[in-house]
């Protein structure tokens, strides 16, 4: 489908589905609605204990709503490992307007003041939608989402949505539960209010 706005793009998430390009260079958006959904609760979030030593050791410099666009751009990059995307252009310019509007968030991974590692994704109510991450450095990507779950704890939100299972969020105590009851516990994180500055200075 063409013509999606960001308003749309709003009630697809309240609808419990999301958009995707089919291709990099393909200006179409399908709209997708899993049989199994991956969710997160924060408040049951688990950090491996490497991981937890490098979140504290400094080694990144995190950052909040500053790069938005370059993380994105990083998301839809052609890797080694990922030479085709379904992050094309009008994804990208719709994210862009709903990250203009405040409803789109990123986390931004630095070392050595250079960008290696973030994810971005919609928020609405107490869920946030995770939309993509990267990582250019190992282990960073982890961290943003690391960052992001603090973030949510601090700010009231009750529910992180993955879209899909993966061995690497996994790790993190990702479960995977049918649309039916991904569909319940969107509405009931709906009806809450997350406030994702709470943990701004």
């Amino acid at each position: 489908m063409t013509g999606l706005t960001a308003d749309d793009l709003i009630e697809c998430y309240r609808r419990g589905v999301f958009p995707m390009g089919e291709a990099r260079d393909d200006p179409q958006i399908m709209i997708v609605e899993p049989r199994l959904r991956g969710i997160i609760d924060p408040a049951t979030f688990h950090v491996p204990r490497r991981l937890a030593r490098l979140v504290r050791s400094n080694d990144f410099q995190i950052t909040v709503d500053q790069a938005f666009d370059e993380v994105v751009a990083a998301c839809a990059a052609e890797t080694s490992d990922r030479a085709e995307t379904w992050i094309n252009q009008p994804i990208r310019a719709l994210y862009g307007e709903l990250y203009r509007r405040g409803a789109a968030h990123s986390i931004e991974v630095r070392k050595d003041g250079v960008l290696v590692g973030g994810l971005y994704g919609v928020t609405l109510g107490g869920a946030f939608f995770g939309e993509s991450m990267f990582s250019t450095a190992t282990d960073a990507s982890k961290v943003a989402l690391v960052q992001l779950v603090a973030r949510m704890k601090r700010g009231g939100y009750v529910l992180l949505d993955c879209q899909f299972k993966t061995p690497h969020l996994s790790q993190f105590g990702t479960q995977e539960i049918p649309q039916a009851d991904y569909l319940s516990i969107l509405k009931e994180a709906l009806k809450s209010s997350g406030d994702f500055g709470a943990a701004d200075p």
